[in-house]
């Protein structure tokens, strides 16, 4: 494992060739299962939220379901984690909630109580305690900082070694309540024309990402740039927006960075999108980099100047990234096609 951390510590974007064609690394990002526009076990799958169709079958993919005949709605779902538990078990769990509650938070749902499984630790290691004790801290940390009771802990340790070595892994379990149904809000786009906006700022990294793994076959980098309390300014004023009904769709910049979050939002609707890249970053980084504590959202324009009004006063940073298409995918003037054609990946 030292091996490794040394490695992690002495990674830089600079050992990491800038790829000629974006568009190459895009449809080889395709194929990859974890960001395949047809597992129709991910997001890509997810429904449009509607106040009108909650308690129907199309809302169970959205996390979102009525409780009895009430009215009364909540919200839950499922996340899990393995990098870097072994080195960083504190921060790697505070990401994983932050990441939860960023989610739970875009659809519009407030979320309230979480529970963990951490798993396969091997108790013969003598880093096994200090993994679980680090993630104890990092979840009771982060339920403090996100408001979050934690309802339940569990942790099982491996006994045997027959299977092969298994990264530990977390896994976490968060409910959440839906306070105003008129107010819940889509990941996806909806409104060609709208402009589109990034919470938070664009970053210079690409630690941990799938753009590393996947294209790079690069499996020893840092962590995601991560702040805890930028975290928790970004989610906090996301609600300020959407209890004001200042944005049309909200989405989290998760796996596959930018660009696969932007492809996540247009699919749905047969939308695409028209974007500017930030010129002091790597368009690479820019795009696929999963840097923490941004989120992407769009606004209809006679909500803009009200929108942009609110993020000053709250003095949250936040990048305009460009407007919503009929179909086409452009980045910086130049055009990759469809979103139709994206679909066709695999």
């Amino acid at each position: 494992m030292s091996e490794t951390l040394q490695k992690e510590k002495g990674f830089s974007s600079d050992m990491v060739p800038e790829p000629e064609n974006i568009e190459d690394v895009i449809y080889s990002l395709i194929v990859n299962p974890n960001l395949s526009t047809v597992n129709y076990f991910n997001d890509f799958s997810d429904m449009g939220i509607s106040p009108d169709s909650i308690g129907g079958n199309d809302t169970e993919d959205a996390g979102i379901f009525e409780i009895g005949t009430g009215g009364q709605c909540m919200a839950m779902g499922t996340h899990a984690f393995h990098h870097h538990l072994q080195s960083d078990p504190q921060k790697a769990t505070e990401i994983l909630v932050s990441r939860a509650t960023r989610k739970m938070l875009c659809s519009g749902a407030n979320p309230v109580a979480i529970s963990a499984f951490l798993y396969h630790i091997d108790i013969a290691d003598p880093n096994g305690h200090q993994i679980a004790s680090g993630a104890k801290k990092g979840l009771e940390n982060a339920a403090a900082k996100f408001g979050l009771k934690v309802t339940d802990r569990k942790i099982r340790f491996d006994h045997f070694s027959g299977h092969g070595p298994v990264p530990p892994t977390i896994i976490i379990s968060m409910m959440g309540m839906v306070n105003n149904r008129s107010k819940l809000v889509g990941h996806q786009f909806n409104t060609k024309g709208n402009n589109i906006f990034m919470i938070g700022k664009p970053k210079n990294d690409m630690g941990s990402s799938e753009y590393l793994e996947f294209y790079h076959k690069i499996s020893e980098t840092p962590l995601p740039a991560f702040e805890i309390d930028v975290e928790t300014s970004i989610q906090n004023v996301l609600r300020v927006l959407i209890d004001k009904q200042l944005v049309n769709s909200a989405s989290p910049v998760g796996k596959g960075g930018l660009f696969f979050t932007l492809l996540r939002a247009a699919i749905p609707n047969s939308l695409g999108f028209d974007i500017t890249t930030d010129a002091e970053i790597r368009k690479d980084i820019f795009l696929f980099g999963e840097a923490m504590g941004r989120i992407i959202v769009d606004v209809n324009s006679d909500k803009e100047d009200e929108f942009v009004d609110a993020l000053s006063e709250l003095k949250i940073p936040f990048f305009t990234l460009g407007h919503i298409t009929k179909g086409e995918i452009r980045i910086d003037d130049e055009s990759f096609g469809y979103t139709d054609k994206m679909t066709l990946g695999v």
